[in-house]
């Protein structure tokens, strides 16, 4: 069986919930194949084990092994060691996760949580001529790399998909309170946010109110810059907050009687954020790059799969790692039979369109993704609250 057959049929056999076959179906050398006498493969994973954004982490750590499960733990037919760093919650965890996995020999390196992370590891990857290509963490201000790819998104982006959204739907006199924190990442959002809607738009009620960043918030942290929002009597709240942080701030936000819509890119509903947050997050929309309900042949094989092993459905996080394991896998298949890191970079750049479960994406000249991004809304879905599909919002990238 050939490699490219041997992968479709994994594919195949894990979607219908057949994995105790795996083994038999990735057993080249019955096949008469080659693929065993290709050298063994590192690749570091960087993802924060601990803290508010742990379960992020695990998101892009179950996206990449899913990848390999599926692969017969290959990567262009190489066989891969995961090896995996705490990248912790600060820039320097991060940097200290990039140089253990570096010290280990990796051939290329991936994940990555935190924008301020990303943008603290930049010098240490370009340096080291490794390529990292980055899961999640994606600041816009990251700009002129060899060395760093990212699979997921910019931040500039899902500010831009809202806005385009909300220039057309929010009325004349509707007024709409910004609230984010004092980030990279809020920044972005805001930046694109404005870009698309018009800064001097004036349903924007006041300044960007702007709260203290953390992983961890506590039952008040949020509580007064609320209060300072909800004074200007908006008919609508745009927000960005992640993984704890999100469940928090929009459950103080409901607690000081706010009732009216939330508007936010995905990652505010994500995974265990909207499982904790229940009857708080009933119709949040939002603007994404993924949704679980999409309706192609990747997808149905990537979410089947995600479904049968974790039970549960995958996240944007899950989705954007695994296509960071495609995106190696090919690269590594043309970089030949002992690729090193330089070579796997430069076969990077040469990949065309990716078929992946958000859709069809390719890389632009930044190294990011061209990608749809969809609005999803929070309601019910048989008896379960879940981000549902409602319409594709814009092609960026």
């Amino acid at each position: 069986m050939s490699q490219m057959n041997r992968r479709r049929a994994l594919q195949i056999l894990a979607a219908l919930g057949t994995t105790g076959l795996l083994t038999a179906c990735g057993d080249d050398a019955a096949d008469g194949g080659s693929t065993d006498t290709k050298s063994p493969i590192k690749i570091g994973l960087i993802a924060p084990q601990a803290g508010g954004l742990k379960a992020i982490g695990d998101e892009i750590t179950n996206g990449f092994q899913l990848f390999l499960d599926l692969h017969d733990q290959r990567l262009g037919g190489h066989p891969v060691t995961l090896l995996t760093a705490d990248e912790g919650e600060t820039v320097n965890s991060g940097k200290a996760a990039v140089d253990k996995l570096l010290q280990q020999g990796v051939l290329a390196l991936t994940g990555v949580v935190n924008s301020a992370v990303m943008l603290g590891i930049r010098d240490t990857v370009e340096q080291a001529r490794v390529p990292l290509v980055g899961s999640n963490a994606s600041p816009s201000t990251l700009a002129s790399v060899v060395y760093i790819w990212r699979t997921s998104y910019v931040l500039d982006e899902a500010g831009k998909a809202l806005a385009g959204y909300l220039k057309e739907k929010l009325r004349p006199d509707d007024k709409l309170a910004i609230i984010v924190p004092d980030s990279v990442g809020g920044d972005d959002v805001v930046r694109g946010f404005r870009q698309e809607f018009g800064a001097s738009d004036p349903r924007i009620a006041g300044a960007v109110i702007k709260t203290t960043a953390a992983a961890n918030p506590g039952k008040t942290a949020y509580v007064q810059d609320i209060r300072r929002a909800l004074n200007r009597k908006p008919t609508a709240v745009l927000c960005f907050y992640t993984a704890e942080a999100g469940v928090e701030f929009i459950r103080q936000l409901r607690n000081e009687g706010y009732k009216g819509p939330v508007y936010a890119p995905g990652f505010l509903t994500e995974g265990t954020a909207l499982e904790n947050m229940k009857g708080d997050a009933a119709n949040i929309e939002t603007a994404l790059n993924y949704s679980a309900d999409l309706s192609n042949t990747a997808n149905r094989v990537f979410a089947s799969a995600y479904r049968k092993k974790h039970n549960t459905s995958p996240t944007t996080y899950a989705m954007a790692s695994y296509d960071a394991a495609q995106v190696l896998d090919q690269a590594i298949d043309l970089a030949g039979e002992n690729p090193n890191p330089q070579q796997v970079n430069l076969a990077l750049g040469k990949l065309g369109q990716i078929d992946s479960p958000r859709g069809i994406w390719q890389f632009n000249q930044p190294r990011t993704p061209q990608q749809k991004w969809y609005l999803r809304r929070v309601q019910n879905d048989g008896q379960v609250l879940s981000n549902v599909l409602i319409t594709e919002l814009a092609t960026l990238g």
